[in-house]
C-alpha cells in the first residue's frame, strides 16, 4: 500500500513539469520592444513568473557608450577589484566529491584588462563576479554611468534592489546551473551573455547531491589545490552539466526542458526568482545585474513542496 502510494507521488511528479508547461511556460523566451510600466511589469511577468528580455531599457545610460577598455583603464584601471580565479573557468561548481569555490586574488583592473587583451598571463580563468554589489563597493566610480536601481521595476517590487553587480570576464568563464532567490535584472552593456534557463516547475527532473564544500588555492608554482573548508556543512548543489549531461546518471533530464536565449549588449533580462539558470558569455562581455528579494509568499512555499517531495520521494 505505502509503495503504491510512493509511485503514485512520483508518478505525478513526472507529470508535473508538463502541466506546468504547457499552463505558464512560454516555448521561447518573449522580447518587449521597450521597458514596461510597473503594473505591465508585476502584472505580466513578476506575477506569473516567466521571464522577458526587454530592448530599449538602457538606452538612457552612458556606460552604453563610455564602457570600452580604454574607458575602465583611464576610469577605474588603478583600482584594486576581487576577481575570482579557477583552473578551468567553473566557480561555484561541483568538481569529483566536492562543491568547489574559487579562488579570489585582488588584482587591479588594468591587469585583468591586460589578460583580457592577451597582454598579460595570469594562472587559470578570471571572472569579476563577486556578487555582494561590487559595483558600488569597489567600483564607485562608474556609477554616474547607469543607475542605482532600476525605476519601475522598484515601484513595481515596491523596494530596491539588494545588490548592484559588475560582471566582467573571460569566454572560458561558466556559471553552473542553480537557482537563486532574487528577481533578477541582468543587463548586458558589452559583448553577449548565453543563458540556458529551466523554470521551476522542472525541479523534479533536476537532481541535486550534497557535497563537501572546498575553495581552490594558487600554489607558488602557479598550479591550483583543493583545500576543503573546515567546519562547514555540506552543499546541496546540481552535479549535470546541461551542455553536456551525463543521461546515464541522470536519465530523468532528458525530460526536462531548457529554454536558450542570448542577451545583447543594450540588452536587459528579466530572470524569476527560482528560475534554474546556466551561463556562458562572451570574451570581455561587461554586464551589471540588480537583485531585489523575492516575497517568500505562497508561490515561494509551493516551490519548497515540489523540492520537498523530490527529495522524499527518491527522484532526486
Amino acid at each position: 500500500m505505502a509503495e503504491a502510494a510512493l509511485d503514485a507521488v512520483r508518478r505525478e511528479l513526472r507529470e508535473f513539469p508538463a502541466a506546468a508547461r504547457e499552463l505558464s511556460v512560454p516555448p521561447a523566451v518573449p522580447y518587449l520592444d521597450e521597458a514596461p510600466t510597473p503594473l505591465h511589469f508585476y502584472r505580466d511577468w513578476v506575477c506569473p513568473n516567466r521571464p522577458c528580455i526587454i530592448r530599449n531599457a538602457l538606452q538612457h545610460w552612458p556606460a552604453l557608450r563610455k564602457w570600452s577598455f580604454p574607458y575602465l583603464r583611464a576610469t577605474v584601471g588603478s583600482t584594486e577589484v576581487s576577481v575570482a580565479v579557477t583552473p578551468d573557468g567553473y566557480a561555484d561548481a561541483v568538481r569529483g566529491d566536492r562543491f568547489v569555490m574559487p579562488a579570489e586574488r585582488r588584482l587591479p583592473l588594468n591587469h585583468v584588462l591586460d589578460v583580457l587583451e592577451g597582454q598579460a598571463r595570469h594562472p587559470g580563468v578570471l571572472y569579476v563576479q563577486k556578487q555582494c554589489s561590487n559595483l558600488p563597493t569597489e567600483l564607485p566610480q562608474l556609477l554616474p554611468d547607469l543607475e542605482s536601481h532600476v525605476p519601475w521595476a522598484s515601484e513595481a517590487l515596491g523596494k530596491m534592489p539588494d545588490a548592484v553587480n559588475f560582471w566582467l570576464g573571460e569566454a572560458a568563464a561558466v556559471t553552473s546551473l542553480h537557482k537563486d532567490h532574487y528577481e533578477n535584472l541582468y543587463c548586458v552593456v558589452s559583448g553577449e551573455k548565453r543563458f540556458l534557463l529551466h523554470p521551476p516547475s522542472d525541479r523534479p527532473f533536476i537532481p541535486y547531491e550534497l557535497y563537501t564544500p572546498a575553495t581552490y588555492q594558487l600554489t607558488e608554482e602557479d598550479s591550483f589545490e583543493i583545500v576543503d573548508e573546515e567546519a562547514m556543512e555540506k552543499v546541496p548543489w546540481i552535479p549535470l552539466d546541461p551542455l553536456a549531461p551525463d543521461l546515464a546518471r541522470y536519465p530523468s533530464y532528458s525530460q526536462a526542458r531548457a529554454l536558450c536565449c542570448t542577451v545583447q549588449a543594450g540588452e536587459m533580462l528579466y530572470l524569476p526568482a527560482l528560475w534554474f539558470h546556466h551561463v556562458q558569455q562572451s570574451h570581455g562581455c561587461i554586464a551589471v545585474n540588480y537583485w531585489y528579494d523575492m516575497e517568500y509568499d505562497l508561490k515561494y512555499s509551493y516551490f519548497q513542496l515540489l523540492d520537498s517531495l523530490t527529495k522524499a520521494s527518491g527522484l532526486d
